[in-house]
C-alpha cells in the first residue's frame, strides 16, 4: 500500500512553504521511496518530501534545518522545462516575503528519472510554453555562467540549440506542430538540467522571482518577461567590462541566429519576435507592478538571490538590476 497526494488539493500554481507544510502534515509514515509524476511543482514538492526533516519549509530553505535525504526519490517530469528530474534544487514561494527561494542541496537528487515523452503530447498551450521558455532560459544562463566548463556548456548549447528549432518549427507549421516536438523538448528540458545543474542560472532567475512571488505569476513567464532584456543589458555593456577573454556571448548569439535565420545583431530581436509567437510578452507593470518596486525589487534580489547573481554573465549589482528592470517596466 502506499500514499497517493495530488498536489491540487493543497492549492493551485506553482509550489509555496504553505502548500509543502500542509502536505507534510499529511503524510504519516516515514516513505521508502517517493514517486513524483508532474511538473516542476510536483517534482519540487516531492524532493524535499524525500527528505528527513522538511517542516517548517521556510527554515530548510533558509539553512536552519539540515537538508539530509530520507527515501529513495523516483521523478517522472510531465512538462519540458524545469529538468528537476536531474538537479538538486528546489525552488518555493515564501508566502510572507513575497519572494522566491531556492533550496540547492544534493540530498535532493533523485535516485532516479524517468523521461515518457507520451505523458507530454497534450500539454496545454500556456504549459508548453511556459516550461519550455524556463528550459531555454536554463540552457541561456547556464551557457553563459563564469562557472560554466565544456561539458555543461554542451549541454547548454544542444538544449538551447533543440528548443530554438522546435519553436521555429511551431512558427512555421503553427500550433499543431506543438505535439511533434515535445519529444524533443523534454530531451532538451533533461539537458538544460545537466547544464545548469552543475553550472547555475543567473540574473534572469534572480530578477524573475520577486515578480512571480508577489503576482503569482508562472515560472516561465516570468523568464519570458525578462529574458531578452537582460540579455540586451549584457550586450550593452559587454564590451566595457574587462573580462576581455570571455566571448560566450558574442558566441552564443551567433549560435542562436544560425537557428532563428537572423543575422547576429538582430539576434534578440529575433527571439523577441519569435518567443512572443509561443507566448505573448508584457511588461511588469502589466502585472501589477508600480514604479517604486523598481528599487525594492532590486534590493530584494540582491539580498535574497545571491545563489544565482553569482552565476551571472557579469557583475549584476542593485543598480544594474534596477536599470533592467526600469527597461522592461
Amino acid at each position: 500500500a502506499c500514499n497517493v497526494i495530488f498536489q491540487e488539493k493543497y492549492g493551485k500554481g506553482e509550489p509555496s512553504d504553505a502548500m509543502v507544510d500542509a502536505i507534510v502534515s499529511d503524510i504519516h509514515t516515514t516513505p521508502k521511496r517517493v514517486i513524483g509524476i508532474g511538473g516542476g511543482t510536483v517534482l519540487d514538492i516531492s524532493k524535499v518530501c524525500a527528505l528527513k526533516q522538511t517542516s517548517p519549509l521556510e527554515d530548510l530553505v533558509d539553512g536552519k534545518i539540515p537538508a539530509q535525504k530520507g527515501a529513495d526519490l523516483i521523478l517522472v517530469p510531465t512538462t519540458c522545462g524545469t529538468g528537476s528530474e536531474v538537479t538538486n534544487v528546489a525552488v518555493f514561494s515564501l508566502t510572507k516575503r513575497n519572494t522566491k527561494k531556492g533550496l540547492a542541496n544534493d540530498a535532493c537528487y533523485a535516485t532516479d528519472a524517468v523521461l515518457i515523452p507520451e505523458l507530454l503530447k497534450s500539454l496545454p498551450d500556456y504549459v508548453f510554453a511556459t516550461s519550455s521558455i524556463d528550459a531555454l532560459t536554463h540552457s541561456i544562463e547556464s551557457a553563459l555562467s563564469p562557472i560554466a566548463t565544456e561539458l555543461t556548456k554542451m549541454f547548454s548549447y544542444k538544449a538551447c540549440g533543440l528548443i530554438l528549432q522546435s519553436y521555429m518549427r511551431v512558427v512555421k507549421e503553427g500550433s499543431s506542430a506543438k505535439s511533434q516536438v515535445v519529444s524533443d523538448l523534454v530531451s532538451a528540458s533533461l539537458y538544460a538540467g545537466i547544464a545548469f545543474g552543475n553550472a547555475g542560472c543567473g540574473c534572469v532567475h534572480a530578477m524573475a522571482y520577486p515578480l512571480g512571488g508577489t503576482f503569482h505569476v508562472a515560472h516561465g513567464e516570468t523568464n519570458a518577461a525578462l529574458l531578452t532584456s537582460v540579455l540586451r543589458y549584457y550586450a550593452k555593456h559587454d564590451a566595457n567590462e574587462n573580462n576581455t577573454e570571455n566571448t560566450e556571448l558574442p558566441k552564443l548569439f551567433g549560435f542562436m541566429a544560425n537557428i532563428l535565420e537572423c543575422q547576429k545583431e538582430d539576434v534578440l530581436d529575433k527571439l523577441d519576435e519569435v518567443l512572443n509567437t509561443i507566448l505573448p510578452k508584457h511588461k511588469l507593470h502589466e502585472y501589477g507592478m508600480t514604479e517604486d518596486m523598481i528599487q525594492s525589487w532590486a534590493a530584494s534580489v540582491v539580498k535574497e538571490q545571491q545563489r544565482l547573481l553569482k552565476n551571472s554573465y557579469m557583475h549584476m549589482d542593485e543598480s544594474a538590476i534596477a536599470e533592467v528592470y526600469a527597461s522592461t517596466f
